[in-house]
């Protein structure tokens, strides 16, 4: 079964692997939606695939290294596309969620991303 966490990060980028001219070049910001799934077998004892605030402690130091910045000066993101963003959120969550499956990033109501590692 899969079970999720949405979460919000407000941050500020500027897009380094795009043409001058491309609108994403120059500094902008968003409020980036994020998506945690873990997914695995239902615990018959709690009855929870895993408790949504191991998922919430997992993530809050990503959250406040992400939250409120500008991405490019985060090591790791110096071009941080949503692609980047989701890849960079895996690696720093994986090691401690186990059950992660995927990191989903929207950018704008109507684009996202999904990462399954």
């Amino acid at each position: 079964m899969d079970a999720y966490c949405e979460f919000s990060i407000a941050a500020g980028r500027r897009l380094t692997g795009v043409p001058t001219e491309h609108p994403c070049a120059r500094v902008h910001g968003h409020t980036f939606r994020v998506r945690l799934t873990v997914s695995g077998p239902v615990d018959p004892a709690t009855g929870f695939v895993l408790d949504f605030a191991e998922v919430q402690r997992a993530f809050a130091p990503v959250h406040e290294a992400l939250d409120h910045r500008f991405l490019n000066d985060v090591p790791g993101l110096e071009n941080p596309t949503s692609e980047h963003l989701a890849i960079w959120i895996w690696n720093h969550l994986r090691p401690t969620l186990a059950a992660l499956s995927a990191v989903e990033i929207t950018e704008t109501g109507a684009s996202g991303v999904v990462y399954r590692g």
